[in-house]
C-alpha cells in the first residue's frame, strides 16, 4: 500500500513542528530512528499495528520505546498522535519525506556512489567537490560496493543517475552489436 499522500501531509506537519520548536534536526533524527526500529522489528510492528491492542497499551509501548531511545518530547508526542490516528504503518514513508524536507531546509543533497571496489577518501572528496559545484548545494556522499559493476562508478543524486560503470558500457555495446 502506498502512503505517499499521508506521508507528505504528516511530514510537512512534523517539519513545521520541528522548525517552531527550533529542534528540526533532533526531531528528524528521532522520527527516523523510531521508524527504523518500527520497520526493523516485526514484533514491535505487529503489536503497534494490532487493532486488538488498546490505545493506552499502544501509547505505553511507544512511550517505553521512546524513553529507551531518549527521544525528544516533540517526537514522542508526534508518535503518540500517529498511533491514535492509526497512521503508524505510514511511519517509514513519513520519515523518508521528513528527511528530504530537512535536507532541503539545510541546503543538503544526498548522493549515493556505488563502485565495484573500494574508493579512496581523496577520490570521494574530489567527487563531492564536483557534485557541490554542479548542484550549488552541500553534498553528503555515501559509498556502497557492488562487484557486479565490474569497474567504474554509478552516482545517484536525487532522481538523477550518472552511470559510468563497465557493466552498463558492456550492455550498451552488446545492444549496439545486436542492432547491426
Amino acid at each position: 500500500m502506498s502512503y505517499d499522500t499521508i506521508a507528505r501531509r504528516w511530514a510537512l506537519a512534523i517539519f513545521e513542528l520541528g522548525k517552531d520548536a527550533s529542534a528540526l534536526a533532533r526531531v528528524n533524527t528521532d522520527i527516523n530512528a523510531f521508524a527504523d526500529a518500527y520497520a526493523g522489528s516485526p514484533e514491535l510492528k505487529a503489536v503497534l499495528d494490532n487493532p486488538l491492542v488498546s490505545h493506552e497499551a499502544r501509547e505505553a509501548i511507544i512511550g517505553e520505546v521512546a524513553q529507551r531511545m531518549a527521544l525528544a518530547d516533540v517526537a514522542k508526542s508526534t508518535l503518540r498522535l500517529l498511533a491514535r490516528k492509526r497512521r503508524l504503518a505510514a511511519l517509514p514513508a513519513i520519515a523518508r519525506r521528513l528527511a528530504r524536507l530537512t535536507d532541503e531546509d539545510q541546503g543538503l543533497v544526498r548522493a549515493e556512489v556505488t563502485s565495484a571496489g573500494p574508493l579512496t577518501e581523496d577520490y570521494l572528496g574530489k567527487l563531492r567537490g564536483e557534485l557541490e559545484k554542479a548542484t550549488g548545494k552541500k553534498v553528503v556522499v555515501t559509498h556502497k560496493l557492488d562487484k557486479s559493476l565490474i569497474g567504474g562508478v554509478v552516482t545517484r543524486l536525487g532522481d538523477r543517475v550518472i552511470d559510468g560503470s563497465v557493466k552498463t558500457r558492456l550492455a550498451t555495446f552488446r545492444e549496439s552489436l545486436l542492432r547491426t
